[in-house]
């Protein structure tokens, strides 16, 4: 997930949690507000959601990917990029890979929700200032941000915009995709739904493709796709859609997952319940889960049959996006066990129904198709939000389907006190070192 991200290091750090929480907790907050709290989407199962946003992916209306517009944001020489890099308060950033200046813009672009339906949303787009005119494109998904205002298209800090600095100056288009209902997206946002987080990844990579010939460039086929948290999921979930077809212009060139919560009902779950996760970061995860799957599936009538007084009444409301991860914090239990009812904890220790099918969605990313592509999983040890086991279990998944699946531990990193966060910085710079390395195809 990412970063509960201010809230990983939340015992080390009290700035805003940005939720970066536990790689692979994907959830879903509610799509784009087109299904309140409580009241489900009777008959619409995740598997459902998946199957259609694959054929969606094949039979687009003309408005996908759509731009809407576009805002210059900034223009970094390559040494002010460096500069900033290194001088993140909480960790300074690898800047080896650093050899342009670079030019950021906010894209408003045409997309579905959940549910297929028309709306917008948000993204990122990091131009190198080198003189090629065919451009590479990487494809970032970030992890789980608590605050609308956290999405990198809209970041105030170095790490909201990192990865879009590290890969763009290094010679890469880099498109990073807020998802829906963050940045500029209206309405709550769909935490870890795959299929919805996989049709703004590939729409905002059309909007860009839309844009960058406007700047005398244009993005070649290739697409590597990386991300982090929350967004390795929608990493390999992008991935799946490129290798099957779901646009006629790009294909998968190579795939880079990093500290994701793949197995999130064997493993994750189980993990955040048992204790074996940071104890807010577990509760904020659990939170999550339990608001968001709500929101689209209808796993209860009521906030009191799984939350316990006096959260019941907030913990619905400080989730929908717009509370500041410090508001969350600090509004928020410091263990699971303080947050669930006996029946909240039964629904995520023994999930049936709507819950065990929206899993079985969110885990297919590494049980359900064979990538062709090259692709290489990253993970620390230790790490106390997305627990390594994630990582092994996908890649035994993938390995038991004929994947070749590279599993590289990027040691002990730290960022702002967070091994998870630490992840993200480590495994930037191992990637993006990858992707250089690979030929054009």
């Amino acid at each position: 997930m990412k970063r509960i991200r201010k809230l990983q290091s939340v015992t080390v750090r009290r700035r805003v949690v940005r939720a970066a929480v536990i790689a692979g907790v994907a959830a879903a907050v509610a799509v784009s507000g087109s299904v309140s709290a409580g009241a489900g989407t009777s008959g619409v199962t995740m598997a459902a959601v998946r199957t259609d946003a694959g054929e969606r992916g094949r039979t687009d209306p003309a408005w996908r990917g759509q731009v809407v517009s576009v805002e210059h944001l900034r223009t970094l020489s390559a040494g002010r990029v460096a500069a900033e890099l290194k001088g993140d308060e909480a960790g300074a950033w690898d800047t080896g890979a650093v050899r342009y200046g670079v030019d950021l813009y906010r894209v408003v672009y045409r997309t579905v929700d959940a549910l297929g339906r028309p709306t917008t949303a948000s993204g990122l787009l990091a131009l190198p200032r080198s003189g090629d005119h065919r451009l590479r494109t990487v494809s970032f998904t970030h992890g789980t941000e608590l605050f609308k205002g956290d999405a990198p298209s809209v970041a105030k800090d170095v790490w909201g915009q990192a990865p879009a600095l590290t890969y763009a100056s290094a010679g890469f288009a880099t498109v990073l995709p807020d998802y829906l209902g963050l940045g500029l997206g209206p309405g709550p946002h769909p935490w870890m739904d795959v299929p919805s987080e996989t049709t703004a990844a590939l729409d905002m990579l059309r909007a860009a493709r839309s844009f960058v010939p406007k700047t005398g460039r244009q993005l070649e086929r290739e697409t590597l796709v990386t991300g982090f948290s929350q967004g390795a999921s929608a990493a390999l979930g992008l991935a799946r859609a490129l290798q099957e077809g779901a646009d006629p212009w790009f294909r998968l060139g190579a795939v880079a997952p990093i500290s994701g919560a793949y197995a999130f009902k064997d493993v994750e779950l189980p993990a955040l319940l048992a204790g074996d996760t940071n104890d807010k970061a577990g509760a904020i995860y659990a939170a999550l889960t339990l608001v968001n799957f709500n929101r689209l599936h209808h796993l209860y009538d009521s906030p009191s049959e799984v939350f316990r007084t006096p959260y019941d009444t907030t913990i619905e409301g400080l989730l929908d996006g717009t509370h500041p991860g410090r508001e969350v914090e600090e509004n928020t239990p410091a263990t699971v066990g303080d947050l669930l009812t006996k029946k909240g904890r039964a629904l995520l220790e023994h999930p049936t129904g709507p819950l065990a099918a929206a899993l079985r969605v969110a885990d297919g990313v590494c049980t359900d198709w064979t990538p062709r592509a090259p692709l290489r999983m990253y993970y620390a040890q230790e790490d106390e939000q997305a627990v390594s086991a994630n990582s092994e279990h996908c890649r035994a998944d993938l390995r038991a389907r004929g994947a070749d699946v590279p599993l590289t531990d990027l040691g002990t990193p730290q960022y702002g006190g967070s091994r998870h966060l630490g992840t993200q910085q480590a495994g930037t710079a191992a990637v993006v070192r990858w992707f250089r390395s690979l030929d054009r195809t």
